[in-house]
């Protein structure tokens, strides 16, 4: 999911002491994925699930990492996507089209025992669902996590929300975060830590990066609107890119034709999707709420058990760990009231 920045730019590794008493608006969806993806079994690659067959994996992440955060000093307001454009319906089938064919290796590459395929193929075939979506607000309300409803894209609102300071900083794996304006980004906030490489045995440890708009520009040599255009032609979430055009060819483009009419003009023969203008027009001025307000919320310790434990089957003990961290980050036990001054 994306724009595929990565070789251009550079996040600055951070501790996450560093994040301590800041506000981070978490893009939802994209950090749930990242949970349904990796809290799986490493052999099989099925996913977390109670004895009904629940997945699980999105609870497990959202309610042991927000905690940590908490713990670290941070507080995360999670930003939930709303109604996508219209002309997002292309990519959105043909994503689920991948995760159908991906669930479907997956099952070929167990029966014939290439685990290493399966847990690949696995992690490709996550889906979020609707359901999942408000399991996750019903968890964070109990746990007095604020979090905001976006009217369309969630990267769009938490760059509306670190513009007008109502955060620090956006947080999300995507760069689409720079492209929709947000002033200062994190990548990694919430994938942190050890991580396996496939195939080697080996491990990395993962830190959170922390990226400036004005910095990133600076370094290109260009403004945010050539930054759009860049990712128009690597691809976005609303169109597939230009077939042959890499990061770095095209911020070569970029630099050469300098207007965005221009540089469109370049691959026209080439453009696949919506009309380049109106993409540029979305990420530019997207729909966004900007009477925003993060409101505090009281901790529910006994809400978080029943949900947690008496519905889906996770640890009494580990829950419980939790609950009394959260209770005892004052004057967190009648809402994260500290962080919200």
């Amino acid at each position: 999911m994306g724009v595929a920045l990565g070789s251009l730019i550079t996040g600055e590794p951070i501790e996450l002491e560093r994040l301590k008493g800041k506000k981070i608006a978490i893009d939802a969806f994209n950090t749930l994925f990242q949970f349904l993806t990796i809290i799986r079994d490493r052999t099989t690659g099925q996913p977390l699930m109670d004895s009904k067959g629940r997945v699980t994996s999105h609870l497990s992440g959202l309610f042991y990492r927000t905690a940590n955060f908490i713990e670290a000093g941070l507080l995360p307001v999670y930003v939930f996507d709303g109604e996508p454009p219209a002309f997002k319906a292309a990519v959105i089938e043909e994503r689920k089209t991948a995760r159908d064919v991906a669930h479907v290796r997956w099952q070929f590459a167990l029966a014939e025992g290439d685990l290493s395929e399966a847990l690949k193929r696995a992690k490709m075939s996550a889906r979020l669902t609707g359901e999942m979506i408000e399991q996750s607000k019903q968890l964070l309300t109990f746990m007095g996590v604020p979090w905001v409803q976006a009217p369309s894209e969630g990267e769009a609102q938490c760059a509306a929300m670190c513009s007008q300071k109502i955060v620090w900083a956006s947080a999300s794996q995507d760069w689409d975060s720079l492209l929709f304006g947000s002033p200062r980004m994190i990548r990694n906030l919430s994938v942190s830590g050890r991580r396996k490489i496939p195939r080697t045995g080996a491990y990395v440890e993962i830190k959170p990066e922390l990226l400036e708009l004005k910095d990133v520009l600076l370094k290109l040599g260009i403004d945010r609107e050539q930054l759009i255009a860049i990712g128009m032609l690597v691809g976005t979430d609303f169109n597939p890119g230009i077939p042959g055009i890499g990061p770095k060819k095209a911020l070569a483009l970029v630099k050469k034709h300098k207007k965005f009419s221009k540089i469109m003009e370049s691959v026209k023969d080439k453009w696949k999707g919506p009309e380049p203008q109106e993409v540029l027009d979305f990420f530019k001025n997207p729909p966004v709420d900007k009477d925003v307000k993060i409101e505090s919320k009281p901790l529910q310790p006994d809400k978080i058990r029943q949900f947690m434990v008496d519905n889906f089957e996770f640890s009494l003990e580990r829950v419980n760990k939790v609950i009394k961290t959260l209770s005892e980050l004052k004057p967190s036990a009648s809402g994260l009231g500290k962080f919200l001054k």
